[in-house]
């Protein structure tokens, strides 16, 4: 299948409205955008226009807030590196409803200060009850009310208070606010949910088709709480087989206009942390209505196929149906009757199973990119303290339920599109599309992907995702795999909502968008009602009722990255929380990223991540960054740190307040027993050289084993105490010999040389090397104690500290 518009450059970045004109360096137009704060109290609309980005001054900001979205009038425009300048007119929306932080002053006055990195006002407190035991000082959650024009501060309405001694759960509702996300849902929203009944009516049955008599059943993670899809399955007759995909038919009673129906477009996801849900809806609809819970009788919004015994589509339907599941399995359970033929219903799901590997293959086929995914997961104590984690990665089972969900919202995407067609004219409709890589990102990235001995072409779109598929095919299961999927991943431009249908690249899809998960999406109930307009026959003249439909999928992409970086952080915090544990133990890792200030490496087993310093390395070695080869290298002694290597590290520090774990580097040698001495030698890794002649094979480096303890300590006493423990824990490379054959000067080794990367012993002891590669040492000379032995190399930082 050939891609749609592979080429065309996408329409759907924000853009600013200008309401009059700005030609040349006129200053009297107007643009919206967001306000961005910076810690240094500057503020700046990031803009989308060519002509970079607006600083606002603090005393031009006119009660905005940090993430706010403003009307600003341009007061100057650029001017060579002058940025244009402007002020803030209107307010159009606030990024935040709800803000922790500190109460302070006395119950005849409280102010409020909220917990936040950025400059914010204090809030004038108000509402606060006398029979919660506040005091100065205290935690609590204050919901922000108003900021009139002439008053000096914002007004604020208490709302909880937080017990100090649960940290953990005052860092998620903190990670929570931040991003805007509400703790609660107003008593209106509230009242709505309450209003419905779980009862089947018969006057609603007659409006849909009754699959309850239809083998039904859901798989879900085995803690999930709310059931928003099912899959039904019938053999009509010998060949021919009718499977459903029945999602929550939330839009039955989330109506247009109500108070429930605005908060949860405000809030547009559910926000998943590790130790709880911050749902979309409230829990009477998503945990109880709308939960294809089983053995009870649900209404859903389904897609319908009749699929024979070659796997072809033989007839689709979409519309509304009564639903009863039969059985409720984890994914680990299907899992195991995929794996062992055995168990409930196990013939229905082994032919699903057949299915949707068949569908797979049709989409790589096509030009699907075939990422994996890993995901971390936590086992937690009563408290929500972590005491474990556990990573869990996408197998057969999450692949069938994953498989029938792409056809589901693929069906429905189509059918729009199709009805647009028929009408002469598209229906606004909230397409779920992705564009093309980013060209910038993909060179390097291929760079990278070809020094691990992966070809990759960028000629055109199809191509990279052939040469993605490809790369992901070998890389299997080697060290290097996880780490090509996430640098890959990050080439790719982000999937987003739109009105305009530019189709979906990672998934090989011209027409698409989200359907099966209303629960916790706001765009799929959106889908869901345009849908059944379209059923009923009752489109507008604009297409739907739903307003403005790029606007409000331009909400609906924020909300959405904002809930992702939430959910990262929560994950940081509890990764952090876990290792607090373990500062001082040690861990394999691999190197995940470099910098021009250290790399990080994340722990193998449980996917911690943490940084290793530049200043903790200055003691083995003075370090650059090539960009070009993700490579931190040391000038003296040619130690690489390149994405994708195993390392050994020991966690140092586990700060909570930052999220930030620590690392040191281990590069401890082994120690061997040999009778009354003791043995050292190079950690393997790094006591290997390429053999000039057998690019195969190896030679080890002469080990040190012959050193004596005496000259290691006459050489290391022209160094400073601090300096010396930290050279007796990591072992200092000498300086690299100039090149002094034609091989050397063109970066190979000679005959009888090591290479740069080549990790010699601590101390360059001369002596005579006999013909199996052993030194016997011969006494240094003595030299004074202000002079620095030739054969301690020190790298220059240390010398800088000495002088």
């Amino acid at each position: 299948m050939a891609r749609k518009n592979s080429n065309k450059k996408s329409k759907y970045i924000p853009r600013p409205h200008h309401s009059s004109s700005k030609n040349g360096n006129s200053a009297s137009y107007k643009v919206e955008g967001v306000i961005d704060i910076t810690r240094s109290g500057i503020g700046y609309i990031i803009m989308n226009d060519g002509k970079g980005d607006v600083l606002i001054r603090p005393n031009d900001f006119n009660h905005a807030l940090h993430g706010d979205t403003v009307r600003v009038k341009i007061t100057r425009d650029s001017l060579g590196d002058r940025k244009r300048e402007g002020v803030v007119l209107d307010i159009l929306s606030r990024k935040q409803a709800e803000f922790i932080g500190t109460i302070l002053g006395h119950p005849k006055r409280w102010i409020f200060m909220p917990d936040s990195d950025r400059p914010m006002p204090q809030f004038e407190l108000y509402n606060v009850p006398v029979d919660e035991n506040i005091s100065n000082g205290s935690k609590i959650i204050a919901r922000f009310e108003s900021w009139g024009r002439g008053d000096k501060r914002p007004s604020a309405t208490y709302v909880s208070r937080l017990s100090p001694e649960d940290m953990g759960d005052f860092a998620m509702r903190q990670l929570l606010t931040d991003k805007g996300f509400p703790l609660k849902f107003s008593n209106e929203a509230m009242a709505d949910a309450n209003s419905f009944s779980e009862e089947i009516t018969e006057e609603e049955l007659k409006k849909r088709k009754d699959f309850r008599g239809t083998l039904t059943f859901t798989i879900d993670p085995v803690d999930a709480k709310d059931f928003d899809d099912a899959i039904s399955f019938k053999e009509i007759r010998k060949g021919l087989y009718e499977i459903g995909v029945h999602i929550a038919d939330v839009s039955h009673f989330v109506i247009p206009g109500t108070t429930l129906d605005k908060e949860a477009y405000e809030r547009a996801t559910s926000v998943y942390l590790p130790d709880r849900v911050n749902p979309m809806l409230p829990e009477k609809i998503s945990n109880e209505l709308c939960s294809l819970r089983p053995d009870e009788d649900k209404y859903a919004f389904s897609t319908v196929f009749e699929i024979n015994a070659k796997f072809e589509i033989k007839k689709k339907w979409i519309g509304r149906t009564v639903i009863r599941s039969d059985r409720r399995f984890t994914y680990e359970e299907a899992q195991e009757i995929i794996e062992t033929g055995t168990g409930d219903h196990s013939a229905e799901i082994l032919l699903l199973d057949k299915i949707a590997k068949h569908y797979r293959g049709i989409r790589f086929k096509n030009g699907a990119i075939n990422f994996s995914s890993q995901e971390v997961r936590f086992k937690l104590d009563e408290k929500g303290k972590p005491v474990g984690i556990v990573v869990k990665e996408s197998k057969d089972a999450h692949k069938l339920i994953e498989e029938f969900m792409l056809l589901a919202n693929r069906t429905v995407a189509e059918k729009v599109k199709e009805i647009g067609e028929k009408r002469g004219k598209p229906v606004p409709f909230p397409y779920r599309v992705h564009d093309t890589p980013d060209e910038d990102k993909l060179i390097p990235f291929a760079a990278l992907a070809r020094k691990f001995g992966y070809t990759f072409s960028l000629t055109d779109p199809d191509k990279i995702a052939e040469s993605f598929n490809e790369m992901l095919k070998q890389a299997h299961g080697t060290p290097q795999q996880h780490l090509l999927e996430q640098l890959g991943i990050r080439t790719m431009a982000k999937a987003v909502y739109t009105s305009e249908n530019i189709g979906h690249y990672g998934l090989g899809f011209e027409d698409y968008c989200h359907f099966t998960s209303p629960i916790r999406r706001y765009p799929d109930v959106m889908v869901h009602r345009i849908m059944q307009q379209i059923i009923d026959g009752t489109l507008d003249s604009k297409g739907n009722k739903e307003g403005n439909m790029e606007g409000r999928c331009k909400h609906c992409s924020e909300r959405e990255r904002a809930a992702m970086e939430c959910e990262r952080s929560a994950n940081k915090y509890k990764q952090v929380e876990y290792m607090l544990d373990y500062v001082g133990d040690e861990f394999d890792a691999v190197v995940t990223g470099v910098s021009g200030f250290g790399f990080w490496a994340e722990t193998v087993d449980t996917k911690c991540e943490g940084l290793i310093s530049i200043r903790d390395l200055s003691f083995v070695d003075d370090f650059r960054l090539i960009e070009s080869d993700y490579t931190l290298v040391g000038i003296h002694s040619g130690i690489k740190f390149r994405i994708g290597d195993p390392v050994r590290i020991k966690v140092v520090d586990a700060n909570l307040e930052r999220r930030q774990l620590d690392y040191q580097w281990i590069r401890e040698p082994k120690r061997q027993s040999n009778g009354d001495q003791e043995m050292m030698t190079v950690p393997a890794a790094e006591k290997t050289v390429t053999n000039e002649k057998k690019l195969k094979s190896t030679k080890k480096v002469p080990a040190a084993a012959e050193i004596k303890p005496e000259e290691v300590v006459k050489a290391k006493t022209t160094v400073k105490k601090a300096v010396v423990q930290k050279m007796e824990e990591a072992v200092v490379a000498p300086k690299t010999a100039r090149p002094k054959t034609k091989a050397a000067k063109a970066n190979k080794p000679a005959k009888g040389e090591t290479t740069p990367n080549a990790v010699e012993v601590t101390n360059k002891t001369k002596g005579k090397v006999a013909k199996d590669g052993t030194v016997t040492p011969v006494k240094p000379k003595e030299k004074s104690k202000k002079s620095i032995p030739d054969s301690a190399p020190i790298p220059p930082k240390v010398k800088r500290k000495l002088k």
